[in-house]
């Protein structure tokens, strides 16, 4: 072989391995998402929630448990999104449940519903509730939840997950999978807090769980503030909290479980 044909071939050489260097050093660079829509189902396991209710020398109420569980689904389903960018995101529930409520019909975890507009960089949170008749808007510091991280992944709607156990309002234990591919801190509802979005989240005491069913990511627009309902009181935490505690019993509803679900 002549110097020529050598200086070419090392030349070929030379471009291959820069080439390939190039693909390996690109593949190393995740993509990180800054802006986006996510669907989650909220899923609320009435059965258990039911039996809960239903004392044991009370007979009519136990055949109403066992009638329901006969002839309606174990999950009551809510459907919800979550779009976001970089600096806010707006969650809101986009199908309310299906299955027939009954004697359960004043279920917290099940009628509860909110629509929740919140600023990354400040904290801030405008919420949306309806309390039974009544509407508010809740103005807020996001709720600060004491996060502790695991080693367990899994994969939700097509992302690696990281899961985190959690407290939050003292009482409640949180299990939440979330991704650091998806960079903003927020998640479904107003759990927030961990280095990335939560895709998932189950409170396993409460028998609740949200979790992502599809994500597209880099959806374009800026996130519009939700429309104020009429005659809307407006509240901090601590005054829903007041309102709470003075007005659920009017309404024969467990002060305790009701007062989780609504400030949630």
């Amino acid at each position: 072989m002549n110097k020529v044909m050598r200086k070419v071939l090392k030349g070929l050489l030379a471009v291959t391995f820069i080439l390939m260097m190039s693909q390996v050093s690109f593949g190393q660079y995740a993509y990180f998402a800054e802006s986006g829509k996510i669907e989650f189902e909220k899923k609320v396991n009435m059965f258990a929630k039911m039996k809960a209710r239903v004392k044991e020398d009370d007979v009519f109420m136990k055949k109403v448990y066992e009638d329901y569980r006969k002839n309606q689904p174990q999950f009551a389903t809510t459907k919800t999104t979550l779009s976001f960018n970089k600096n806010q995101s707006l969650y809101e529930v986009t199908e309310e449940p299906k299955a027939s409520r009954g004697w359960f019909g004043s279920e917290p975890w099940l009628i509860v519903k909110n629509t929740i507009l919140t600023d990354f960089e400040s904290g801030d949170q405008t919420v949306l509730k309806k309390v039974y008749e009544e509407d508010f808007v809740l103005k807020d510091k996001q709720p600060e939840i004491l996060w502790k991280y695991t080693n367990e992944v899994r994969e939700i709607a097509g992302f690696e997950c990281k899961r985190a156990n959690g407290l939050i309002m003292d009482s409640i234990y949180v299990v939440a999978f979330y991704t650091d591919e998806i960079l903003p801190s927020g998640g479904p509802e107003s759990f927030s807090g961990l280095p990335g979005m939560i895709l998932g989240v189950a409170l396993p005491h409460e028998n609740i769980t949200w979790f992502a069913t599809t994500v597209e990511i880099d959806k374009p627009g800026p996130i519009s503030a939700p429309k104020m309902p009429k005659r809307a009181e407006e509240v901090n935490r601590e005054g829903m909290e007041e309102y709470l505690k003075k007005n659920l019993d009017l309404w024969g509803t467990s002060v305790e479980e009701a007062s989780k679900a609504f400030l949630l």
